[in-house]
C-alpha cells in the first residue's frame, strides 16, 4: 500500500516575470510560488512531504499535446530582448514571455510528470506539484491566459502512454474555464475533464460559448466534457460541496478513473481578484479528501491560478494537509447553495443526462438562470468605475482578506490528536486490524456500570455487554477528549452500543451527534433533546420521527451511490455534526466495500472524528472500517450497476420531504 504525500518545489520556476507594465498580466507574480512554499514551511508541512526532485519535461513530452510550431516559438524567446519578447507576446490573449519562460515551462511539465511517476509507481501515495507557469489555458498551438504548456494535459497523456491508463479524471477547481484542457481532450472518452468557473452568462473571460454548460464533449466524448458555470460571483463553500455532491462525485465514482488529477487553481478562493468567491480555504482540504476516494487514493495536485497570496498559500496549506492526512477542519459558513448554483447544477444534470447511468432515472430539467438574467441587466445599465477607483478597493479588500484570513484559520485549525485510531484488544482484534490501531485497556465493570446506570441500566444485565460497553468507553472517552481522533469497537450487540455511545456523548456535552446505523436497529434512541440525527440505512421502511431519518432497503450495492452521494452526504454536511458514530448491526444490507466508503466520506465532518461499532460477528467488517479510519484507500466497486427506478425514486421522494430542513439537498429533485 503506497504511502507518503510528493511534494514538487524549484525556486528557478520564480524566475519567469513581467518586464513592462500590464494592467492584466501583473498579478501572475513569482510570489505567488514563493510564498506558498513558506507558508507550507510556517505550518511544518514540508518536511512531512517525500521530496521529488523537478526535472524539465522533454521536447518530446510537451510535444504529445502541443504544436512543433508552437514548440519553437517558445524555444525561440530565449534569447530575445524585451522589446522582442513583449512583441511575441502580444500575439496570444494575456501572456508574457521573459528569457526564462521557455525554462520554467519546461520545469512546470517536468515538474508534474515527476509527480505522476512517483504516484504511478507507489513511490508515494498523492501530492502537489507548485509550478508556475501554470497550464490550463494553453492549446496545441498557442500560449493563452499565463499559460504556455498545457502541464496537466501533457500529464494525462503521457500517464496513458507510460502506464497504459484507460480512465483518468481532471478536476478543475480553477475560477477560470480551463479551454485549453477542454479543448485537447473533448473528443476522448479516456480523459473526464470537469471544470467549474465564473462564466456570468459569457460575460467573464475567457467569454467562449463553449464554457457553458450544454458543451458536453464532441464525437466519441460526448458525456465526458463537464462544464459547471458560475452565473453570479460571491459563490461560497456550500455551493462548491452541493457541486461534488450532486454532479461531480456520482459521474466520478461512475466513471472510475485509474488516476485523478487537479488543475488547482485557488483564485476560487475568497479574496482573489479574479474569482470574487467567497469560498474559505478549508473547503479544499474537503473537495481534496472527497476526491482522494477514488482511484485507490492516486491524486495529483497541480497548481494553476490563485492571486490573493495570504488566500492562495492558506488554500495550499490546507491542501496538502488533507493529502498527508490529517483531520479535515469544519467547514464554516451556511450549508445552502444559492439559486443561481442550484441553477447550474441542474442544468448541468439534465445536459448529461443521455451519457450517464446515475442520471437515468432523475428528474433533470434546463432552468432559465431567472435568478442572475436580471443582475446582467442592471449591470450593462450601470456606470463603471474607473480603473484607479477599482485598484484602490481592490488593495483594501486585500488587507481586509488578510486579517479576515489569519483569524479564520485560527479559529479553524486545531490541535491533531497524537493517536489517529483506537481500538481495545477485548476481542482479540489486535490480531486482525491495521498495524496503525492503537490498543486501549477497557474500562472496569464498576466505572461501566456507574456511567450506564442514567441510561439503558435494564437493558445491561450480561457480563459481556457489560465488557464491550467498557470497551467502547475506553475508546469513546479518548475520542471526546480529542486524544484520539477516531476508533472503532466490537460489540456483541452494535445497537445498544451505539444508543448508550450516542447518550454519552451528549451528556460528555456534544451539541451535535450524527450516528449512521447500518442494518436494522432494535433499540431506537431518544432524539427529542434534537443533540442528534439518526440515519438508519435498514430493510424495512419504518416510521421516521423528528430529527430521526431511516432510509429504506436502498443501499445495495451500486445504489449505494444514490443514497449516499444524493442524500446521507448532503444530509450530514447540512446538520454539520461535532461528533460521528458508525454502527453495523445485524441483517446489514450494505456490503463492505460501501460502509468502508461510507466512512471514509464522513471522516470529512466533525474534524474526522467518528466511534465506529460494529456486531462482533462481523470480522471483514471490523478490518475494513479499521482500513478507512485509518486513512487507507478505499477498495474498487467494480463495474458501476446503475440504480432501479424504484430505488431512484425513494431517494428522490426522501430529498422532497427533507430540502427544507436540510438545505443542501436542494441541488436535486424538484426546487
Amino acid at each position: 500500500m503506497a504511502s507518503g504525500t510528493a511534494l514538487i518545489y524549484d525556486e528557478e520556476m520564480t524566475t519567469h516575470k513581467l518586464l513592462w507594465s500590464d494592467p492584466i498580466c501583473d498579478i501572475e507574480v513569482p510570489e505567488r510560488l514563493s510564498s506558498s512554499y513558506e507558508q507550507l514551511k510556517s505550518y511544518h508541512l514540508v518536511e512531512r512531504c517525500v521530496h521529488v526532485p523537478s526535472r524539465e519535461g522533454s521536447e518530446e513530452e510537451i510535444l504529445l499535446v502541443h504544436s512543433l510550431e508552437h514548440l519553437e516559438v517558445a524555444k525561440s524567446t530565449q534569447t530575445m530582448n524585451e522589446e522582442e519578447l513583449k512583441r511575441v507576446s502580444e500575439n496570444y490573449d494575456a501572456f508574457f514571455f521573459h528569457p526564462s519562460t521557455y525554462r520554467c515551462a519546461r520545469l512546470a511539465v517536468g515538474a508534474t510528470l515527476q509527480l505522476v511517476d512517483s504516484v504511478m509507481s507507489g513511490k508515494v501515495r498523492n501530492g502537489m506539484a507548485l509550478v508556475r507557469p501554470p497550464g490550463h489555458h494553453s492549446q496545441r498551438n498557442a500560449a493563452n491566459g499565463f499559460c504556455l504548456f498545457n502541464n496537466v494535459a501533457i500529464a494525462a497523456e503521457y500517464a496513458k502512454l507510460k502506464y497504459g491508463l484507460q480512465r483518468i479524471l481532471i478536476v478543475d477547481w480553477d475560477v477560470h474555464h480551463g479551454q485549453g484542457t477542454q479543448y485537447i481532450f473533448e473528443e476522448d472518452p479516456s480523459v473526464l475533464y470537469f471544470s467549474w468557473h465564473r462564466y456570468e452568462h459569457q460575460e467573464f473571460w475567457p467569454s467562449l460559448k463553449e464554457s457553458d454548460y450544454d458543451a458536453v464533449g464532441l464525437g466519441k466524448g460526448k458525456g465526458f466534457n463537464i462544464n459547471l458555470p458560475w452565473n453570479k460571483v460571491g459563490m461560497g463553500n456550500s455551493d462548491y460541496l452541493a457541486v461534488f455532491f450532486h454532479v461531480l462525485l456520482p459521474m466520478a465514482f461512475e466513471f472510475d478513473p485509474e488516476l485523478v488529477i487537479v488543475s488547482s487553481g485557488y483564485d476560487s478562493g475568497i479574496g482573489d481578484p479574479e474569482g470574487q468567491m467567497n469560498a474559505t480555504p478549508e473547503v479544499f482540504a474537503h473537495l481534496t479528501h472527497f476526491l482522494m476516494q477514488l482511484a485507490n487514493g492516486k491524486l495529483c495536485v497541480v497548481l494553476e491560478g490563485g492571486y490573493h497570496l495570504k488566500s492562495l498559500g492558506e488554500s495550499v496549506c490546507m491542501t496538502v494537509k488533507t493529502l498527508l492526512g490529517d483531520p479535515v477542519p469544519q467547514i464554516t459558513g451556511e450549508m445552502a447553495p444559492c439559486l443561481s448554483a442550484v441553477e447550474s447544477i441542474q442544468n448541468v444534470r439534465a445536459a448529461h443526462k443521455p451519457y450517464w447511468k446515475w442520471l437515468a432515472y432523475e428528474d433533470t430539467s434546463f432552468l432559465q438562470n431567472l435568478s442572475t438574467k436580471s443582475h446582467l441587466l442592471k449591470k450593462a445599465n450601470s456606470n463603471p468605475s474607473t480603473e484607479h477607483e477599482s485598484k484602490i478597493t481592490n488593495n483594501s479588500k486585500t488587507v481586509e482578506v488578510e486579517r479576515f484570513l489569519e483569524l479564520h484559520m485560527k479559529n479553524i485549525l486545531f490541535p491533531v490528536p497524537p493517536i489517529k485510531t483506537a481500538t481495545t484488544d477485548s476481542e482479540g482484534s489486535e490480531h486482525f486490524l491495521p498495524v496503525h490501531v492503537q490498543l486501549l485497556k477497557e474500562m472496569d465493570k464498576t466505572e461501566t456500570k456507574a456511567l450506564v446506570s442514567g441510561f439503558y441500566a435494564d437493558l445491561v444485565k450480561e457480563d459481556k455487554t457489560l465488557l464491550s460497553l467498557g470497551s467502547m468507553f475506553a475508546i469513546l472517552d479518548k475520542i471526546l477528549r480529542k486524544e484520539v481522533c477516531n476508533g472503532i469497537a466490537a460489540s456483541p450487540t452494535a445497537a445498544l452500543s451505539a444508543a448508550v455511545a450516542l447518550r454519552h456523548s451528549v451528556r460528555f456535552g456534544f451539541q451535535r451527534v450524527l450516528c449512521v446505523f447500518v442494518g436494522n436497529m432494535q433499540i431506537i434512541p431518544n432524539t427529542e433533546d434534537g443533540k442528534m440525527l439518526i440515519i438508519n440505512i435498514c430493510e424495512k421502511e419504518q416510521f421516521v420521527l423528528t430529527n430521526f431519518l431511516l432510509l429504506l432497503k436502498d443501499a445495495e450495492g451500486n445504489d449505494f451511490f444514490s443514497a449516499v452521494l444524493g442524500f446521507i452526504l448532503p444530509v450530514a454536511y447540512s446538520y454539520q455534526p461535532n461528533l460521528t458514530v458508525i454502527a453495523v448491526g445485524p441483517n446489514r444490507n450494505l456490503g463492505i466495500s460501501g460502509i468502508s466508503l461510507l466512512v471514509a466520506l464522513l471522516r470529512g465532518l466533525a474534524e474526522s472524528r467518528i466511534f465506529a461499532v460494529i456486531e462482533d460477528t462481523e470480522i471483514n467488517v471490523m478490518q475494513s472500517v479499521a482500513k478507512a479510519l485509518v486513512g487507507a484507500s478505499t477498495p474498487p466497486f467494480g463495474i458501476y450497476v446503475p440504480s432501479t427506478q424504484e430505488k431512484v425514486n425513494k431517494i428522490k421522494t426522501l430529498r422532497d420531504q427533507f430540502q427544507q430542513e436540510w438545505k443542501m439537498l436542494q441541488c436535486s429533485g424538484k426546487l
